[in-house]
């Protein structure tokens, strides 16, 4: 398998060379490979697949046919996203070469992309079964191996791929990790800066050093490298990502925001960087660019509530009642146990239209909930529109300071519905003065207070 030094996968033009090398003697005195490989290189360098693999359609049938060849074609497919075409390219090699390493690791790449996990694996036993030293598979088996946790064994193919190739910067990047996830970091610290060393103009060891210190409370030293990190390399989405997490841990939030929208700018369609901006926002009060980050986390993971959970407290902050309904709904959809959610979901259906609206669903919240606790109260009193009293006894004797701040936030927002206010603003006044903090009910109540010019 050829591999770039630093153990980064296939580099094609290093490919493309060595075939230029070594395999031109098989092409016939007529053949015009030579000239395609090296446009394939060029086309490569402007990581235009699509123009590289067109090239490879101007081979003549039998230079087409020459095993690197075709191996060169499949690992431009992977690159190209077209994973399915290099494996069936990569299945003809291996039907008549079992051992050919380099085909083997075409199918390795292919199953990465397509996120098959156990068919990758297998590929790079079978890798390591024809070439016990071929140090990708090694690497490669090592990451995996971090992936599910297994350290032990990740810590055992990284020590072979370093001992065939100890200069290896992935080999050396691997059980760098490995050592930090086992709390050895001066082994890690070791590893990263020899990796620095050998290879200066690689973004990623300084990344992973850049870990290594923030874990370890040493902010400063990691900003530096991921510095010199985004200077190498600009686009990487995950540099800039480890980088606003760290200048927040500076308390230096607005040039985090901005770090985390450079992350969107690379990659509109990764969710992350919105869950810190929309963070940061909200509390700096430009709810109208949080709920846009809101939005568009519901819209990329549509199965993480706490984005409903922000998009409709806004909602609910602009009076947008029945928006503010429909995304408590979904929180609650997706965390049936989270009865703040149902409740926000009944307070603002209130809201929205007739006072008994809310009632089939709160039904269905009942059968769910436990029966001797403060949620349970509270969810009744606004299904049945009665039983304050019996709310505001049960809600003035609960232990637990945090529920209590909760729930009589809802008990302050019944008698809102219900159109007493001086017991509303009574009660608002009450969470305030038990200064809870958690959850989205301290922020609605601060909001209305300040609507209201209501103070302590």
């Amino acid at each position: 398998m050829i591999t770039s030094s630093t153990g980064r996968g296939y580099v094609l033009p290093l490919l493309l060379l060595i075939l230029m090398a070594h395999i031109y003697p098989l092409f016939a005195q007529e053949s015009n490979a030579e000239s395609v490989l090296t446009g394939v290189a060029d086309k490569l360098a402007a990581r235009d697949y699509a123009a590289a693999l067109a090239l490879f359609d101007s081979l003549s049938p039998s230079d087409a046919e020459i095993t690197e060849i075709m191996i060169m074609k499949a690992s431009v497919l992977n690159m190209a996203g077209r994973p399915a075409e290099a494996k069936a390219i990569a299945d003809r090699i291996v039907s008549g070469q079992p051992t050919n390493a380099d085909a083997l690791m075409i199918l390795a790449d292919a199953a990465a992309l397509e996120g098959m996990d156990r068919e990758r694996r297998s590929a790079l036993d079978r890798v390591i079964q024809a070439d016990p030293k071929n140090v990708r598979a090694l690497t490669d088996l090592g990451n995996i191996s971090i992936g599910s946790r297994n350290l032990r064994l990740a810590a055992n193919y990284f020590d072979q791929a370093l001992a065939v190739d100890a200069d290896n910067g992935e080999a050396m990047i691997g059980r760098a990790t490995v050592y930090r996830y086992v709390q050895e970091p001066r082994n890690a610290e070791q590893l990263l800066n020899r990796a620095i060393r050998l290879y200066p103009q690689w973004a990623r060891p300084l990344h992973e050093r850049a870990r290594l210190y923030k874990g370890a409370g040493f902010e400063g030293y990691a900003l530096d490298d991921l510095d010199k990190a985004k200077a190498l390399e600009p686009e990487n989405y995950w540099i800039a990502i480890d980088r606003g997490t760290t200048l927040l841990d500076l308390n230096r939030k607005q040039d985090a925001l901005e770090e985390f929208n450079r992350a969107i700018s690379l990659d509109r369609n990764i969710f992350l960087a919105y869950v810190y901006s929309a963070g940061i926002k909200n509390e700096a009060g430009d709810y109208s660019g949080a709920e846009r980050d809101f939005a568009e986390l519901a819209r990329l993971r549509p199965d993480y509530y706490f984005a409903f959970e922000g998009l409709g407290m806004i909602k609910m902050k602009n009076r947008q009642w029945a928006e503010a309904r429909d995304a408590f709904l979904e929180a609650y959809r997706q965390a049936p146990r989270e009865y703040t959610y149902a409740l926000l979901a009944a307070v603002n259906w209130m809201r929205a239209g007739r006072q008994a609206d809310p009632r089939q669903f709160l039904a269905q919240v009942l059968r769910t909930a436990p029966r001797d606790t403060l949620e349970y109260t509270m969810l009744r009193l606004f299904h049945d529109l009665s039983g304050d009293l019996e709310a505001a006894v049960q809600a003035d004797g609960e232990i637990n300071v945090e529920m209590k701040a909760r729930m009589l936030f809802y008990l302050a927002s019944y008698y809102d519905i219900r159109g007493n206010r001086t017991l509303a603003d009574r009660y608002y006044l009450m969470v305030s003065e038990l200064g809870q903090f958690a959850g989205p009910e301290w922020q609605l109540n601060e909001w209305i207070l300040e609507e209201r010019g209501l103070k302590l």
